[in-house]
């Protein structure tokens, strides 16, 4: 009857003649990518699982489905959900498929194991950043180019003659308004010159003397009314469209303010998934390769 240690183990390890386990790399690359291409797969289905529960959760109607609250409260759970499935089975298949390191320290061994798991999860996740960036990159310009237009965006809008509905176009077309209407045709082209002398010196700090009995001269031409009441009527409409641009711009930059720390917020919990990826990748890599070394000799 031979001792235990004395019987080929065809589950470790060759070493030459001379040489332990130890002198060689411990890193099972190919465990490691199959263990990769698992977690990196479960990901995907599981992301492709909460779109979908997140789409059939939401809804544009009033006092229908989640709150954006809710719904931010669960997208984070499920992403730790979704990494701690994907990195406990990444790292238990690469911990199960390593060689088996026979003449090696137990302590080496878990060691070993762990940095398995770690590195499962490491691969998938630049696997992950490699595909998506170029998505978040778009998304995040995006963001900044919208948020920067919203900002400046009040004054652009009607300078540019965009606004042909907007509160600032109503208040530019009320300077206008009489009882016996003018019949010229350039009664278009002389609002948006309106406009212009507005937003232009609502930018500049203030209505010059120049400006308001410029604009009461062509309030008076067009209704009729005296020109002190035209320049009165300039003031009030002048007045009123400071007031709109300037909270316009105030929304604007709450909205900005809100995204901002929705999206601190949002990559903080990221960083927070990812390390519960990590951990569980690590643990469960160290379970699959005492599995793995507990496998009997035959």
């Amino acid at each position: 009857m031979q001792p235990q240690s004395s019987i080929p183990n065809a589950y470790s390890v060759s070493a030459p003649y001379g040489q332990t386990d130890a002198n060689f790399s411990g890193v099972s690359w190919p465990a490691i990518f199959a263990g990769t291409v698992a977690a990196a797969a479960l990901s995907y289905i599981l992301a492709l699982l909460g779109f979908g529960l997140g789409l059939s959760a939401i809804s544009p109607w009033e006092n229908k489905g989640v709150s954006a609250e809710t719904f931010g409260t669960t997208t984070i759970i499920w992403l730790a959900v979704t990494q701690i499935i994907a990195g406990c089975m990444g790292g238990y298949l690469a911990g199960r498929l390593r060689v088996k390191w026979s003449a090696v320290h137990n302590d080496e061994v878990y060691f070993r194991d762990t940095a398995h798991g770690l590195l499962v999860w490491a691969v998938s996740t630049l696997i992950t950043v490699v595909f998506l960036s170029s998505a978040a990159t778009s998304i995040i310009k995006g963001g900044v180019k919208a948020g920067s237009e919203m900002v400046s965006g009040a004054a652009n809008l009607i300078a540019n003659h965009d606004l042909p509905n907007g509160k600032i176009s109503a208040s530019v077309n009320s300077l206008f308004r009489s009882e016996q209407p003018s019949a010229e045709a350039d009664n278009k082209s002389t609002e948006i010159e309106a406009g212009k002398v507005i937003v232009n010196s609502i930018n500049n700090g203030g209505l010059s003397n120049e400006d308001k009995s410029y604009l009461g001269h062509l309030v008076a031409k067009r209704t009729g009314v005296s020109e002190a009441e035209a320049e009165k009527r300039v003031a009030d409409v002048y007045a009123q469209t400071e007031k709109t641009m300037k909270d316009a711009e105030i929304a604007a930059k709450e909205a900005l303010n809100k995204a901002r720390k929705v999206a601190a917020m949002a990559a903080l919990w990221m960083f927070v998934t990812h390390l519960c990826g990590a951990f569980f990748s690590s643990i469960a890599a160290t379970w699959g390769g005492k599995q793995r070394d507990n496998i009997p000799v035959l």
